[in-house]
């Protein structure tokens, strides 16, 4: 299952792609709306109203001169023109509100479907976050999604705007003059005819300009961030970075003005063309009213009607061209809602109790890739309450092994069971509550001592943050801090040291309390001070828990009741420590140049 993964992250190039606007693909779309349908119906009931009430000021100039001024009316004059004002007046009140709703609509599709997205991607797997870059999945997260959000606010209100108003302009111009009214429509076509080509060029440069503000994304992310910040210092990279920044946000900011301006020469016609359609009414109006068979008025209303006929069109004649830059966003969401779920519980998954901490590895292989094989037919079994140490080279599976456990991979064959049961039949969440892990790099949020420590149980008391600090010999530490368990650690603890950071994850693992315990060995990267206090503070975590540790130190080993010896993905020897330095082999050659000499100091 785990090979199978990389075939699905490698996506086909988007401009590669072209989109087809499909039932499926609109069914899709409109899931997200179908929430929303009885706002969605009072937006479209004051689109109508907007619609029947811009004809009143066409309509009320038409009486003004043909009524009113003839008549020499003032009361009629004054009529008409408070009729022309109040219908605009209500017309814009009206707009306002629709256009609440519009914005209403949009954000609660956006906020919905980000929280899918977030939920969807908290559940991928550690192969995921392994081949994804950052500055992608921000980009998709953020951008993407709010870029989709005028697919209604602007698409879709637009192409129901422009259809209503449309209809009522053409019963208007029917109902005045029928003859009239097909002159008006004679150069329609040439707004809608180019439209496809114009929409295609389009969403190419959409779906460029999203790649490239992927990688702006994530230059900044790496560069900017406290560990990149560091790195980017101490090798003085700044020019280098600013200028490999400088150029691909060029050609974030060239691709959207190509975007803007695609398709300039099609909308310059169709504004030529939106001039000669009055000219063709002055034309045979003219000539109407010469012949005593159309008034004036009716002529400056038919011209005036003209706008809010060629206006609607060219909005629908856009439409496409707006649709296809959606659908290009909603392909690259789409793109990401589609990629499986690696690790998912199954329908019939039990429940995982309370348990023994048993653990049996069966016949377990696994692969990152297909063509990459990591671990090779792993058998052994680490009785409750014990601990196991796992130790060889670097890039042997020893992590991947232990990242097996709580499924933040699944395993290619085979199988790994706890207490008898196979993981893989287990709720991840009951599994993974099981299992504390304490890393050799600890993370910890840019939030408060006591936030970073609740993570570990919220419901934890205060008494007993208290005391899973003391018993991580950290808490005389914290109370020494101006805040106390209220300071505010920084950017993965940024402004703790490497012992402090480690102490702190120690009190948030004990908190947890969990059965079965893993160590990528939490010691290695630190002083003696330090690594003295974290020796401490794993006695009381290891108490009582079955524990598997990758080993980078003797006194690790010394304490193990098991030592599973790794080499190229394979376990190759296993034992206590006297009878593998007997056996000799890889164990003796690790021994003699990796801990051989930690031994002279003990």
């Amino acid at each position: 299952m785990a090979g199978g993964f990389g075939g699905k992250m490698r996506f086909a190039k988007e401009e590669d792609k072209e989109i087809k606007i499909s039932k499926d693909i609109l069914l899709r779309i409109f899931k997200y709306f179908k929430p929303f349908w009885k706002q969605m119906i009072l937006a479209i009931i004051l689109l109508l109203i907007v619609s029947i009430l811009g004809l009143v000021p066409p309509i009320m100039t038409k009486n003004i001169i043909d009524k009113a001024l003839p008549e020499k009316s003032m009361y009629l004059l004054i009529m008409f023109i408070l009729a022309c004002i109040g219908a605009t007046v209500l017309k814009e009140l009206v707009s306002v509100g629709q256009n609440y709703i519009n914005t209403w609509i949009s954000k609660h599709i956006i906020y919905n479907m980000k929280n899918e997205m977030y939920m969807h991607l908290q559940h991928m797997s550690m192969n995921f976050f392994s081949l994804s870059k950052p500055g992608e999945i921000t980009t998709r997260m953020t951008s993407d999604i709010e870029g989709i959000q005028d697919i209604f606010k602007t698409t879709i209100v637009n192409a129901l705007g422009s259809i209503l108003t449309l209809a009522t302009t053409m019963v208007a111009l029917f109902a005045m003059n029928w003859k009239m009214a097909l002159i008006s429509f004679i150069i329609l076509p040439v707004f809608i005819l180019p439209t496809r080509k114009v929409g295609k060029y389009r969403w190419k440069i959409a779906m460029d300009s999203q790649e490239r503000l992927s990688e702006l994304n994530q230059l900044i992310q790496e560069t900017l961030s406290i560990s990149g910040a560091t790195l980017m210092k101490i090798f003085t990279k700044e020019k280098d970075s600013y200028n490999q920044f400088e150029s691909t946000n060029k050609k974030v900011i060239n691709l959207q003005i190509k975007e803007t301006l695609a398709g300039r020469w099609f909308f310059m016609t169709m504004s030529i063309f939106t001039t000669l359609g009055p000219m063709l009414i002055y034309l045979y109006g003219g000539y109407l009213f010469m012949i005593d068979k159309m008034s004036i008025g009716e002529i400056v209303a038919f011209v005036a009607l003209l706008d809010r006929l060629y206006r609607p069109v060219t909005q629908l004649s856009n439409i496409h061209i707006d649709v296809t830059r959606s659908l290009a966003l909603f392909q690259r969401i789409f793109d990401y809602f589609d990629i499986e779920e690696e690790s998912r519980d199954k329908d019939n998954a039990i429940n995982l109790e309370k348990v023994n901490g048993n653990i049996e590895f069966k016949d377990v292989s696994f692969a990152y890739k297909k063509d990459l094989q990591v671990l090779h037919d792993i058998n052994f079994s680490i009785n409750s309450g014990t601990m196991t140490a796992l130790v060889g080279a670097s890039g042997v599976g020893k992590t991947t092994v232990t990242n097996l456990i709580p499924r933040l991979y699944e395993v290619s064959e085979g199988s790994i069971k706890i207490d008898g049961h196979d993981t893989r039949d287990v709720t991840l969440q009951s599994l993974r509550r099981q299992i504390g892990i304490v890393m050799q790099e600890p993370y910890l949020f840019n939030d408060t001592i006591e936030a970073n420590l609740r993570y570990g149980s919220e419901d934890a008391t205060n008494e007993e943050l208290i005391e899973a600090c003391k018993a991580a010999y950290i808490h005389d530490f914290i109370m020494s801090l101006p805040d106390n368990y209220k300071t505010v650690v920084g950017n993965r603890g940024i402004k703790l040291s490497g012992g402090e950071k480690q102490r702190i994850s120690i009190a948030r693992v004990i908190l947890k309390n969990p059965k079965i315990l893993i160590l990528d060995e939490a010691t290695s990267a630190l002083d003696s001070v330090s690594e003295m206090y974290i020796q401490k503070a794993l006695v009381p975590l290891l108490k009582g828990r079955t524990s598997i540790v990758i080993a980078h130190r003797l006194s690790t080993i010394l304490s193990a009741d098991n030592i599973l010896v790794f080499e190229d993905g394979k376990i190759v020897q296993s034992g206590k420590h006297n009878e593998l330095l007997n056996e000799g082999g890889l164990y003796k050659k690790l021994y003699d140049t990796q801990f051989k000499k930690e031994n002279a100091f003990i």
